[in-house]
């Protein structure tokens, strides 16, 4: 495959962009391989991967498997890159006799950290994602129990405990940056709808306003927003491009005049509006 990219030449057909297949393999959920693999691809917009993740990859005759998998995607010129985390040694050598660039993503830093603990690192399988710590594994669960019960503005109980209250208007991002926060960090996180009942109003619905120090805004553009909207409801108003300027430029004046901190999530992912959130409400040790 070249690595060559010519200039665009007026009336020439666009060169379709080069292919690759990246597997991201584990000994336990690929979690972790699929995040710190997906992280570094990113950065390399150019190139259209053909992903591929497989877990709990962790016995020799899997691996093995794996590698005639990979030996194909080979033979068909995706030129294969793979993200690992494997930890069994015998493992990662049947990976490594795949025709792959192989990335260990775990291997090199193992070592180090083995040497300046003066200690080997265990073998045991699946231990990132593991239970781990008892009780940060069952307040995670409680997390996400009160974040299921404080969807959309579905309950009013125990908001005093909130650790954040996401306001926004229907499908800014509010649910999955709720459901993130619970389940990665414990935190006790309920959103509330801005809607049409909640204007005009000088200060937050009556719901949340005892809390606006817990408040975060998020808003969006009113393209995207009315994009995302018609594929729930197509061709209604609540999908107007109209509406959905309304709603924001209304959501936006609140947030200013009421001092609530809030961001656009518009080319934000889930993990950057949670750590723009944990910076903002101090959440992050």
């Amino acid at each position: 495959m070249s690595d060559l990219f010519l200039p665009a030449v007026a009336g020439a057909t666009p060169l379709p962009a080069p292919e690759r297949a990246a597997y991201f393999l584990s000994d336990s959920t690929g979690i972790t391989a699929e995040t710190l693999g997906s992280a570094l691809l990113v950065n390399f917009p150019a190139i259209a991967f053909r992903r591929r993740t497989v877990p709990f990859v962790d016995t020799v005759a899997g691996a093995r498997a794996v590698v005639a998998e990979i030996e194909q995607a080979a033979a068909d010129g995706l030129e294969p890159i793979v993200f690992t985390t494997v930890k069994a040694a015998d493992i990662r050598a049947e990976l490594a006799r795949s025709p792959a660039k192989i990335i260990d993503l775990l291997g090199g830093h193992l070592d180090e950290l083995e040497r300046a603990l003066g200690t080997t690192a265990s073998e045991q399988l699946g231990q990132y994602h593991g239970v781990g710590d008892v009780q940060r594994y069952f307040a995670r669960m409680r997390a996400v129990e009160y974040a299921i019960e404080h969807d959309d503005g579905q309950s009013a109980r125990a908001l005093d405990q909130a650790d954040v209250i996401i306001i926004a208007p229907s499908r800014c991002g509010k649910t999955p940056t709720t459901m993130y926060l619970a389940l990665q960090y414990g935190l006790l996180v309920a959103n509330y709808p801005l809607t049409d009942d909640d204007f005009p109003t000088d200060g937050l619905p009556r719901t949340v306003g005892p809390y606006a120090d817990r408040c975060f805004g998020l808003t969006t553009t009113p393209l995207r927003l009315s994009r995302v909207r018609h594929e729930r409801r197509p061709e209604s108003r609540y999908a107007s491009l109209a509406q959905c300027t309304l709603e924001l430029r209304r959501a936006e004046d609140l947030y200013r005049r009421t001092r609530v901190p809030f961001l656009n999530s518009a080319t934000k992912s889930v993990e950057e509006m949670s750590a723009v959130i944990l910076q903002s409400k101090k959440l992050r040790g």
